[in-house]
C-alpha cells in the first residue's frame, strides 16, 4: 500500500483510475488528505466546515461498490473540497458571513449533486471571503503564510496546493478561480458563462458568476469541469499552438513578472508555438468600469432584503459596495451591459482567430497580508464577456511565490482552450510544491 505522503499526492485521475484497478482504496486515499488537514489546517485554515466522519462513512461506501464493480463515475472514490457558498446537503452554508446568513441545506446544489452522483467523495466546505467578495478569509497562502492566498475561493485554492484535496470547486466573478489559482500555484479553470448551473449557490452577480475546479494538472481539471457541466470534454490535441499576446495586458504587470513571463513566451516559441502580438479592441477601455458596474447593482438587487436588516453585519468591502450598487440608476446598469456586449462582440472574433490569449493572470504574485486578496483586474475582462479562460503556473519569484500565466479563447473554444493549456503545462513542467 503506498505511504500516506504518496498518496496525497495522486492527482484526480490516477486516484480514480488507482480505485477502480483496486490498487488503492478511497478510504485510503480520503484518510491521507486527512491527515494532511490534521497537519497543515493549524497554519493555513483553509475549511470553514470538515466532515471527517460523514467522508470516511461515503469513501467506504464508494470501496464497497467498487469492489463489486458498480462504479459511480470518473471520480469514484475522490475527496473533493467544496467553496461555502455551494449548498451541500447536511452541511452548513455560511458564505463567509456572520451568523445571519447561514443556513443547513437539506439538499445538495446542483454542481455538487453532479460531482456526488460521479462517485467524489466530498471533504467538506473550504472558506470563502465573505459573500464571495473582497472582506477577506481566514486562510493563508501555503507558500508564505504571510501572504494571502487569493480570494475569492481562497481555501479551495489552498487545500489543493497543500494536497489536502486532489481538487476542489469554486466560483468566479471577476477574478475568483483564477487568482487564486495564480497564487498558490494551482490550476484553475472557469468555462463559458451558464456552462455549469448555478442553483444551490449564494450568488453575488447572476450575470457574472462562473463555477469551476481548482487541480494540480490541465486534465485534472478539464475531468473535473467535465463532470460540473455534465458533458464530455477533452482538450483538443494540439502541435504548434498560435498564441497572441496583448500588450495592453502585459503592462498591466510588476516588471520582475513581465520578465519572467516574457521568458516563459520565448521558451513556448521554442516549443513550437507561433507567437503574434494582438492589440485589444477599443471596448477595452471600457470593461473594468461596466463590470464593475453590474456586479454592484445585481449585488445589491440580490441582498437588498437582508441588507435592509443586518447592513451592520456585512463586512466593510461588501457593505460599501452594496451602498453604492443601491444607489445606482438603471440607465447605469443598462449603460454598463451594453459595454460589456460590446467587448465581448468585439473580442470573440480575435480570440476565435488564435488558439489561446496569453497574458499574467494577476501583476504579480501573492501581496503580503491577509487583508487584501490581490489585484483581479486582469481576470476581469474574462469574467465580463462569459468566455473561458484557465491559470498555470510558469514558476517561482525571487520571494519563492508562484507566478502563473492565463489562456483565454472565445465562448465556444473550451476544448482548444485546454488543449493549448496542456502543451504549455507539458512544456513548462512546473513541479514546485509549498515546502519543498
Amino acid at each position: 500500500m503506498p505511504s500516506i505522503e504518496s498518496l496525497a499526492d495522486l492527482g484526480v485521475r490516477e486516484a480514480a483510475e488507482r480505485i477502480r484497478r483496486g490498487e488503492v482504496s478511497s478510504a485510503a486515499l480520503t484518510e491521507a488528505c486527512l491527515a494532511r488537514v490534521t497537519a497543515l489546517e493549524p497554519q493555513i485554515l483553509a475549511w470553514a466546515h470538515l466532515d471527517r466522519e460523514g467522508a470516511l462513512a461515503a469513501a467506504r461506501e464508494r470501496d464497497v461498490e467498487a469492489r463489486a464493480a458498480r462504479l459511480r463515475g470518473p471520480l469514484h472514490g475522490v475527496p473533493v473540497g467544496i467553496k461555502d457558498i455551494f449548498d451541500v446537503a447536511g452541511m452548513p452554508t455560511t458564505a463567509g458571513a456572520r451568523a445571519f446568513a447561514h443556513t443547513w441545506p437539506a439538499r445538495d446544489s446542483a454542481a455538487v449533486a453532479r460531482l456526488r452522483a460521479a462517485g467524489a467523495v466530498i471533504l467538506g466546505k473550504t472558506h470563502t471571503t465573505q459573500f464571495a467578495f473582497r472582506d477577506p478569509a481566514p486562510t493563508h497562502n501555503p507558500w508564505d503564510v504571510a501572504h494571502t492566498p487569493g480570494g475569492s475561493s481562497s481555501g479551495s485554492a489552498a487545500a489543493v496546493a497543500t494536497r489536502m484535496v486532489p481538487c476542489a470547486i469554486g466560483s468566479q466573478t471577476v477574478g475568483s478561480i483564477l487568482r487564486p489559482a495564480a497564487f498558490c500555484g494551482v490550476v484553475g479553470l472557469k468555462g463559458p458563462h451558464g456552462l455549469v448551473p448555478l442553483e444551490g449557490v449564494v450568488p453575488l452577480a447572476w450575470s457574472l458568476d462562473h463555477a469551476g475546479p481548482f487541480a494540480r494538472s490541465v486534465d485534472d481539471a478539464a475531468l473535473v469541469l467535465s463532470v460540473m457541466a455534465d458533458m464530455a470534454l477533452e482538450p483538443a490535441r494540439v502541435e504548434a499552438p498560435r498564441l497572441a499576446i496583448g500588450r495592453q495586458l502585459f503592462d498591466r504587470a510588476d516588471a520582475d513578472l513581465r520578465r519572467h513571463l516574457e521568458g516563459v513566451v520565448e521558451r513556448l516559441a521554442q516549443a513550437g508555438a507561433r507567437v503574434t502580438e494582438l492589440t485589444l479592441p477599443p471596448p477595452f477601455a471600457d470593461i473594468h468600469a461596466a463590470g464593475q458596474v453590474v456586479l454592484e447593482v445585481e449585488a445589491a438587487t440580490y441582498h437588498q432584503p437582508a441588507f435592509a436588516k443586518h447592513a451592520a453585519d456585512y463586512g466593510p468591502g461588501m457593505r460599501d459596495m452594496l451602498q453604492i450598487g443601491l444607489a445606482r440608476p438603471a440607465t447605469e446598469y443598462v449603460t454598463a451591459n451594453r459595454a460589456r456586449l460590446a467587448f465581448r462582440r468585439a473580442m470573440i472574433p480575435l480570440l476565435e482567430a488564435h488558439d489561446a490569449l496569453l497574458s499574467p493572470t494577476a501583476p504579480g504574485p501573492a501581496p503580503a497580508g491577509l487583508g487584501w486578496t490581490g489585484d483581479a483586474s486582469l481576470c476581469a475582462p474574462w469574467s465580463s464577456a462569459g468566455v473561458p479562460s484557465i491559470s498555470l503556473p510558469t514558476g517561482l519569484a525571487d520571494s519563492g511565490l508562484p507566478l502563473a500565466l492565463q489562456l483565454v479563447q472565445g465562448p465556444s473554444g473550451l476544448p482548444r482552450l485546454l488543449g493549448v493549456a496542456a502543451w504549455c503545462e507539458r512544456v513548462l513542467g512546473f513541479a514546485e510544491r509549498p515546502g519543498d
